[in-house]
């Protein structure tokens, strides 16, 4: 008589807790999202917004809003991983690092997808510079000052491409709205991003202007403006007074005689690469210097670098406004992540380095005028 047959063993094992387990082990791992929410000021940040969009509380009747400390998080997360709407929604509801984080573990629901765009609006411009502030302030208290000279750069970020026919291009160039045009096809219509070429390649979209202290390589200004637009355009906007030290670093797109007689009358120390012209190439002397400059100007590419990892830099938006709120809040991500992993990693925000010479390591008086 033969034996029965051995039943397959399987490493699966049926538990009541498994939920409980899982929970242990990603704490174990180390959750990257928790080492954020121990070390950020949520609650700072949502005093700021409330301070400045106060919220109401439905005494009234009608649905009450979510907290704003939970919808300041989803937005955080939402570009801190480049997801749309629909799939912040879906994130929350599938994903338990996601529901602890943003304060809704023990939720029945979490807010939809159209409850977050409109609260994305409801922040406009305003709001998310508000964060970036807030965040720029928990730098300070930490003891992360702008120190060791400034780099200002500017860096492209795609935007879907428009299709217009002939006679639309004709009806926009003379500052008309193409009369086939309805209300839903003209929200869908991106009249500000403009077309630029870079290196012999086309792009369109928007670009986005920076001041990143050399030290600590944090994004301590920014604007914003379309591709179009010359990289030095906002040179004056990004220009941080409040660096301890007086040298700016900028790449060859900067240089102009007009700019360094600007920075000699305020005391800054310019360290602009210069650009050969046609008949007029660059001496050894000058080679060096944009060599030299480069090593520190290098690390401005940083947050860019890091903006690409977050998801890439497009934004799917709508109209310049919408396109700031993107690349702000890109900003503030970058600012918040890497801020957590410097308290985290216990760097030291006063460590002393050989960079800037101690005499020079006092506020800069009138720098912004």
């Amino acid at each position: 008589m033969s034996k029965p047959k051995a039943q397959a063993r399987s490493a699966i094992k049926l538990d009541l807790f498994a939920d409980a387990a899982r929970k242990h082990k990603i704490e174990t791992l180390g959750d990257p999202l928790q080492v954020i929410a121990r070390h950020i000021d949520f609650d700072h940040l949502t005093r700021v917004i409330d301070q400045l969009l106060p919220r109401g509380d439905a005494a009234s009747g009608g649905r009450p809003p979510y907290p704003t400390a939970v919808m300041v998080r989803i937005l955080i997360l939402k570009y801190l991983y480049k997801l749309s709407d629909e799939q912040m929604e879906y994130q929350l509801l599938d994903r338990m690092s996601y529901q602890r984080f943003c304060l809704l573990a023990d939720s029945a629901n979490v807010p939809d997808r159209n409850t977050i765009w409109h609260y994305q609006q409801r922040l406009g411009v305003d709001g998310v510079t508000a964060l970036l502030q807030a965040v720029d302030g928990q730098l300070l208290q930490r003891g992360y000052l702008a120190r060791c000279g400034q780099i200002i750069d500017a860096t492209l970020v795609p935007a879907p491409i428009q299709h217009f026919t002939k006679q639309d291009k004709e009806q926009l160039d003379q500052g008309k709205i193409p009369s086939d045009w309805s209300e839903a096809k003209r929200r869908q219509k991106d009249l500000d991003a403009t077309h630029t070429k870079k290196h012999g390649k086309g792009y369109h979209g928007y670009k986005l202007s920076i001041s990143v202290d050399v030290r600590h390589k944090f994004i301590r200004k920014i604007t914003t403006g379309t591709a179009s637009e010359h990289d030095s355009t906002h040179f004056d906007e990004v220009l941080d007074g409040h660096n301890t030290s007086f040298d700016v670093y900028a790449d060859r797109g900067y240089p102009s005689a007009q700019r360094s007689e600007m920075l000699k009358v305020l005391g800054y120390r310019e360290h602009i690469q210069r650009k050969a012209k046609a008949g007029k190439p660059l001496s050894e002397c000058q080679k060096g210097r944009n060599k030299r400059i480069a090593k520190t100007r290098a690390r401005v590419e940083h947050p860019f670098a890091q903006m690409r990892h977050m998801g890439g830099k497009l934004i799917r938006t709508i109209g310049q406004a919408r396109a700031t709120v993107a690349m702000t809040m890109m900003a503030v991500c970058y600012n918040l992540k890497r801020l957590a992993k410097f308290v985290d990693d216990g760097v030291d925000a006063f460590y002393k380095e050989k960079c800037i010479p101690s005499k020079t390591e006092v506020p800069l008086q009138g720098a912004n005028g």
